[in-house]
């Protein structure tokens, strides 16, 4: 269970509020980074007061821990929905690779946030953050594994607990490389320039190299 970082006057306001108080933020700490990021902005642009925000978050960090719980919330949504769909291994991880190529263009700030929080330098924060969010995936992406190996769609002495830690970081990095500068031009360096006009060469391809490294 995500540990909750707010007040209980958070959840009395307004869903439509909530909303736009969390859209904002995710903005504002996607574009700037948790240090940089200025709460006075935000509660500006949100159309409410500073004392206000600080009546619904004790401090600037369980803020962020909000914000962050919110946006990674939907990605785990989407995740949950494809897990729970009666295809074989492959076919739950070819769909959240599509997924993950539409949904990181639509919601760019939510995936800049995710790549701001874990390459923040705060440790402390950084330890919170990744202890809650990361156990659902893992949990998810090994349970996959374990039923494959069941079924036998891929070979029974695959390591599941490395196989799902490599997985996820596949899924990373694709999100990553749909929606922040930096890894946007990494991707182009190794696929080319016009790699974003092929997502089905994408899909091919990874999904080629997964069958292969898994035994499928």
């Amino acid at each position: 269970m995500v540990t909750k970082h707010f007040n209980d006057s958070f959840e009395r306001i307004s869903e439509e509020k909530r909303n736009r108080i969390l859209s904002t933020a995710i903005s504002e700490f996607a574009n700037r980074g948790f240090t940089s990021a200025n709460t006075n902005t935000i509660a500006q642009k949100a159309g409410i007061s500073v004392g206000s925000l600080y009546k619904y978050f004790e401090t600037k960090e369980d803020f962020f821990l909000t914000v962050v719980d919110h946006g990674i919330t939907q990605l785990e949504k989407t995740l949950e929905s494809i897990l729970s769909m009666d295809l074989d291994m492959f076919g739950k991880i070819e769909k959240i690779i599509r997924i993950i190529q539409t949904h990181s263009r639509i919601n760019q700030d939510i995936i800049r946030l995710y790549n701001e929080m874990t390459t923040e330098s705060n440790y402390e924060l950084i330890t919170r953050l990744s202890g809650e969010l990361e156990s659902l995936s893992a949990k998810c992406y090994i349970e996959m594994i374990n039923l494959a190996k069941k079924e036998g769609t891929i070979a029974s002495d695959v390591d599941s607990n490395l196989s799902a830690f490599l997985l996820d970081n596949i899924f990373m990095t694709l999100q990553f490389s749909y929606s922040t500068v930096y890894y946007k031009e990494r991707m182009k360096i190794y696929l080319g320039e016009d790699i974003f006009d092929k997502d089905e060469d994408v899909v091919t391809g990874v999904m080629r190299v997964i069958r292969r490294a898994l035994g499928g």
